[in-house]
């Protein structure tokens, strides 16, 4: 069994510990765990590992939140894995901060990231780890907010929230969507 995982965010230092690159934290954690490195391919980070018998594909893209379904299709298709063994990574303004939800599909609710990945990758139907960010930002400063770094109070939290996330990245790969939305969606 292969899976892929993708942790969505912008490349550049200037984007490094915003809200919008909680995908690149996680997968850089779930990497870090494995003891495995990234290597610089196309269109994205790239690090593979196994984790319980299984292979396990990373991946950050190089492209872009917006055009991250260009670096995921090229992915899948050259790894040839299914749609149902992706998991997305992605932050998420609709659940409050402290939440993570665990979703076999849905909608991109405006995210760019996960509509660049609808388009180009047959759309809404894969698996997505969304982590949530909250949504306390006046009345169209949505991007200032997801581009800006978590605040004091939130920053204490992360670490702890990018572990939870790690362990349902690692459940989805070793027992499958249904049980880690079992044991972890609460």
């Amino acid at each position: 069994m292969k899976y892929l995982v993708v942790g969505l965010g912008n490349i550049g230092a200037e984007y490094a510990d915003t809200r919008h690159n909680v995908g690149f934290m996680v997968a850089d954690e779930l990497v870090k765990k494995a003891g495995a490195t990234y290597s610089t391919l196309r269109y994205a980070y790239y690090s593979e590992f196994k984790h319980k018998s299984r292979v396990v594909h990373v991946i950050k893209p190089t492209t872009y939140m917006n055009l991250s379904g260009k670096a995921v299709n090229y992915w899948m298709n050259e790894l040839k894995i299914p749609l149902e063994n992706v998991l997305v990574i992605v932050d998420d303004l609709a659940i409050p901060f402290g939440k993570i939800r665990l979703r076999p599909k849905g909608s991109s609710a405006g995210h760019n990231g996960l509509k660049s990945i609808e388009a180009l990758c047959g759309g809404q139907n894969y698996p997505r780890l969304r982590f949530g960010v909250g949504d306390n930002f006046p009345k169209g400063r949505q991007v200032d907010y997801v581009l800006s770094g978590f605040d004091k109070d939130e920053l204490m939290e992360v670490p702890a929230l990018i572990e939870q996330s790690v362990e349902m990245a690692q459940s989805f790969i070793a027992t499958g969507l249904e049980l880690t939305m079992t044991r972890y969606n609460k």
